[in-house]
């Protein structure tokens, strides 16, 4: 079977709108699944430079899929393998969600395999 590779990560800036509202990240295109392919989430690792909490967001077709809270100075590593299907034409991005006013860098890196 015949797979491949794709990837959303980057170092990127942010300014927090709450962490009830998560924001687009400036300079991370999203990414979608070309119609025939079927699309999985292997990983996702994440890093937070700011002094609080934040949470970055999966998103699906504008719609929260997954949640991965990344504590104040802290990082994640979470093996997403075989969770869920991403079926062609599906739309995937990542934001942030972090406290009103609070601004930081947060380091990204979200991988995909199509098959």
């Amino acid at each position: 079977m015949h797979s491949t590779p794709r990837f959303l990560q980057g170092v990127f800036g942010f300014e927090g709108k709450g962490l009830d509202q998560p924001a687009p990240i400036d300079g991370l295109h999203g990414y979608v699944v070309p119609d025939g392919v079927v699309a999985q989430a292997v990983y996702f690792r994440g890093g937070n430079a700011a002094d609080e909490l934040i949470c970055v967001v999966l998103m699906r077709d504008g719609r929260p899929m997954r949640y991965f809270p990344i504590a104040a100075k802290g990082d994640v590593h979470v093996p997403l393998r075989v969770v869920e299907d991403l079926v062609g034409g599906s739309a995937v991005e990542l934001r942030v969600a972090a406290p009103a006013g609070l601004s930081g860098t947060v380091v990204l890196d979200l991988g995909l395999v199509e098959v």
